[in-house]
Protein backbone atom coordinates (compact mmCIF):
# COMPACT_ATOMS: atom_id res chain seq x y z
CA UNK A 1 0.00 0.00 0.00
CA UNK A 2 0.74 3.45 -0.53
CA UNK A 3 -0.38 6.66 1.07
CA UNK A 4 -0.17 10.11 -0.67
CA UNK A 5 -0.27 13.33 1.15
CA UNK A 6 -0.65 16.31 -0.71
CA UNK A 7 0.45 20.10 1.18
CA UNK A 8 0.89 23.66 -0.13
CA UNK A 9 -2.27 24.51 -2.16
CA UNK A 10 -3.61 28.08 -1.04
CA UNK A 11 -5.48 30.79 -2.43
CA UNK A 12 -2.57 33.51 -4.69
CA UNK A 13 -3.06 36.03 -7.46
CA UNK A 14 -1.75 36.19 -11.22
CA UNK A 15 1.78 35.97 -11.75
CA UNK A 16 2.36 34.39 -7.97
CA UNK A 17 4.05 31.08 -7.45
CA UNK A 18 3.25 28.04 -5.13
CA UNK A 19 5.14 24.82 -4.28
CA UNK A 20 3.08 21.89 -3.42
CA UNK A 21 4.60 18.88 -1.86
CA UNK A 22 3.53 15.05 -1.49
CA UNK A 23 4.42 13.10 0.85
CA UNK A 24 4.77 9.57 0.40
CA UNK A 25 4.40 6.33 2.69
CA UNK A 26 3.64 2.72 3.06
CA UNK A 27 6.00 1.84 0.18
CA UNK A 28 9.63 2.29 -1.26
CA UNK A 29 9.33 5.87 -2.44
CA UNK A 30 12.39 4.94 -4.85
CA UNK A 31 10.15 2.69 -7.00
CA UNK A 32 7.56 4.79 -7.54
CA UNK A 33 6.66 6.79 -10.70
CA UNK A 34 5.27 10.12 -9.64
CA UNK A 35 2.42 12.13 -11.13
CA UNK A 36 0.49 14.95 -10.99
CA UNK A 37 -3.10 15.64 -11.50
CA UNK A 38 -5.69 18.72 -11.43
CA UNK A 39 -9.29 18.91 -11.64
CA UNK A 40 -11.97 21.34 -11.81
CA UNK A 41 -15.54 20.63 -11.13
CA UNK A 42 -17.38 19.41 -13.51
CA UNK A 43 -14.27 18.52 -15.94
CA UNK A 44 -12.13 15.68 -15.85
CA UNK A 45 -9.00 14.77 -13.86
CA UNK A 46 -6.12 16.08 -16.35
CA UNK A 47 -2.54 15.21 -16.06
CA UNK A 48 -0.03 18.07 -15.30
CA UNK A 49 3.75 16.48 -14.74
CA UNK A 50 5.33 12.85 -14.22
CA UNK A 51 9.03 12.31 -12.35
CA UNK A 52 10.68 8.85 -13.28
CA UNK A 53 11.45 6.68 -10.25
CA UNK A 54 15.45 8.33 -9.95
CA UNK A 55 13.86 11.93 -11.22
CA UNK A 56 16.15 11.71 -14.24
CA UNK A 57 13.09 12.17 -16.63
CA UNK A 58 10.20 14.02 -16.37
CA UNK A 59 7.26 15.63 -18.75
CA UNK A 60 4.73 18.36 -17.98
CA UNK A 61 1.67 19.32 -19.71
CA UNK A 62 1.98 21.60 -22.63
CA UNK A 63 0.12 24.32 -20.61
CA UNK A 64 2.61 24.72 -18.15
CA UNK A 65 6.37 24.37 -20.03
CA UNK A 66 8.26 26.68 -18.80
CA UNK A 67 5.92 27.81 -15.65
CA UNK A 68 6.05 24.16 -13.40
CA UNK A 69 9.02 22.04 -12.39
CA UNK A 70 8.41 18.46 -11.04
CA UNK A 71 11.28 17.52 -8.93
CA UNK A 72 11.25 14.67 -6.36
CA UNK A 73 13.76 13.90 -2.88
CA UNK A 74 13.83 10.02 -2.67
CA UNK A 75 15.67 10.64 0.69
CA UNK A 76 12.94 12.41 2.12
CA UNK A 77 9.89 9.95 0.51
CA UNK A 78 8.53 13.29 -1.40
CA UNK A 79 7.61 15.19 -4.93
CA UNK A 80 7.14 18.56 -5.27
CA UNK A 81 5.80 21.04 -7.28
CA UNK A 82 7.48 24.47 -8.17
CA UNK A 83 4.22 26.48 -9.75
CA UNK A 84 5.46 30.35 -11.04
CA UNK A 85 3.88 32.96 -12.98
CA UNK A 86 0.47 31.30 -12.05
CA UNK A 87 -2.02 31.84 -14.21
CA UNK A 88 -6.27 31.71 -13.69
CA UNK A 89 -6.44 28.87 -15.83
CA UNK A 90 -4.34 26.62 -13.49
CA UNK A 91 -6.91 26.97 -10.60
CA UNK A 92 -7.83 23.48 -9.69
CA UNK A 93 -7.63 20.59 -6.83
CA UNK A 94 -4.02 19.00 -7.61
CA UNK A 95 -3.70 15.47 -6.76
CA UNK A 96 -0.06 13.60 -5.92
CA UNK A 97 -0.57 9.99 -7.72
CA UNK A 98 2.03 7.10 -7.48
CA UNK A 99 1.86 3.91 -10.05
CA UNK A 100 4.85 1.02 -9.85
CA UNK A 101 7.59 1.40 -11.86
CA UNK A 102 8.17 -1.59 -14.51
CA UNK A 103 10.15 0.18 -16.54
CA UNK A 104 13.62 1.20 -15.87
CA UNK A 105 13.70 5.49 -16.57
CA UNK A 106 9.78 5.25 -17.31
CA UNK A 107 7.33 8.24 -17.19
CA UNK A 108 3.31 7.93 -17.48
CA UNK A 109 0.98 10.78 -18.20
CA UNK A 110 -1.86 8.41 -18.79
CA UNK A 111 -4.55 8.51 -15.01
CA UNK A 112 -4.81 5.16 -15.46
CA UNK A 113 -1.15 3.83 -15.01
CA UNK A 114 -1.67 5.28 -11.21
CA UNK A 115 -3.19 3.48 -8.62
CA UNK A 116 -2.67 5.83 -5.76
CA UNK A 117 -4.08 9.12 -5.28
CA UNK A 118 -3.67 11.99 -2.56
CA UNK A 119 -6.70 13.74 -1.02
CA UNK A 120 -5.68 16.93 -3.42
CA UNK A 121 -4.91 20.29 -2.33
CA UNK A 122 -6.70 23.20 -3.61
CA UNK A 123 -4.80 25.92 -5.74
CA UNK A 124 -6.90 28.41 -6.70
CA UNK A 125 -5.58 31.88 -9.04
CA UNK A 126 -7.21 35.03 -9.21
CA UNK A 127 -6.94 37.58 -11.62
Amino acid sequence: QVQLVESGGGLVQAGDSLKLSCAASGRSFSSLVMGWFRQNPGKEREFVATISTSGGRTNVVDSVKGRFTISRDNAKNTMYLQMNSLKPEDTGVYYCAAALAYTINSYYTALSRYAYWGQGTQVTVSS
